[in-house]
Formats: structure tokens, sequence, C-alpha cells
């Protein structure tokens, strides 16, 4: 089976989705020392969060969790998550800047700090991924105790679930059951 890991350009925001295990309840970014584990695992060491900014970054993680379930099943994303996402995107500006190859990418602007600084970094990766095709390949699993967020390889791009022997299988069933009663 390929991958459901994203390409590197989407894997901070796979990541920052899936910091929360939907069916266990656990949330990693909650645990002691969890946020700045994940923080300095994804090469932001001396970035600090103040206490709000925790529910801050909660937040960016659901309302992106509902943008890659929109793109399992194709309805539009629901209006409190669109409401998120572009006021936590206005707090997080970015610039363009040109490498000195001349090649140019888009960077948090000067003075971002905590979790706009995070959100400008996962910004810039939407913009990217969007522009190279792959934003719309990020999706949450369509288990509703699930929500996984993996990375869809299928040539078609129509992948439903995180995992095809767990959810996909129980998905079956469900309808497999429903049919015979």
């Amino acid at each position: 089976m390929a991958s459901r890991t994203a390409p590197d350009s989407l894997l901070l925001v796979q990541d920052l989705v899936n910091t929360l295990d939907i069916e266990t309840g656990a949330d990693t970014l909650c645990a002691d020392g969890g946020s700045r584990a994940f923080l300095r695992d994804h090469g932001f060491p001396e970035l600090a969060l103040e206490n709000d900014e925790l529910t801050i970054l909660q937040q960016l993680r659901e309302a992106l969790r509902a943008a890659c379930l929109a793109h399992t099943t194709g309805a539009p994303l629901p209006t409190t998550a669109a409401r998120t996402l572009n006021r936590l995107l206005a707090e997080a500006p970015l610039v363009l800047a040109v490498a000195e190859d001349g090649r140019p990418a888009l960077r948090p602007a000067d003075g971002l700090r905590g979790a706009a600084h995070l959100t400008a970094h996962i910004a810039a990766a939407m913009a990217t991924s969007v522009a190279d095709g792959t934003w719309t390949r990020l999706k949450a699993c369509e288990a509703h105790d699930c929500r996984w967020v993996f990375y869809d390889r299928s040539p078609a791009a129509r992948g439903r679930w995180c995992d095809m022997a767990v959810c996909g299988s129980r998905a079956k069933m469900r309808t497999y059951r429903a049919k015979r009663a």
C-alpha cells in the first residue's frame, strides 16, 4: 500500500491536524510538553506559545480538519470552519521573498510570533500546495469516529478512508448490515 504521509510541503498541516486522535480523545498538543515537542519536531524550537495560543492552534487544527474532510466528501467547507480559517490566516500575513538562487517563496511576514508565526507557515504550505495541485489530496478519513488526515496518492484521488483495512472495512460492513436489515 502506498504511503499515506503527505509530501514535505504539507507534512506540517497533516501532523498538526493529527495531533488529536478523535477515537481516543488524546490531544498531544495538550499533553505535558506536547506543544513544545510538536514545535521542536517541526523546526520551530525557538517558538513559544502563550497560554491562549494553544487554543488558537486547536481552532486552526479543527478548521483544517474540516477543510480536509471537504476534500474527501466534496461537500462545501462549513461556514464556521471557513470563518475560522479566514480569521486566523488574516492574522498571519505572508510576504513573497526571493532567495539567492532567484526563486520566489512565501514566508511569514516579519514580526510574527507564536501561533501566528506557525499559522503563516501553514498558510504558505497551503498556497504552495494549491499551486502544485496537491492541496485537495490532503483528506480526512470519512469515518466519523476517526477523521485522521491522510494524503491520497490514488490515481483518481478518490480515497475516503485513512486505512481501507480498518475504517474502510468498518464502513463497508455497516453498509452491508444496513442493507440486510
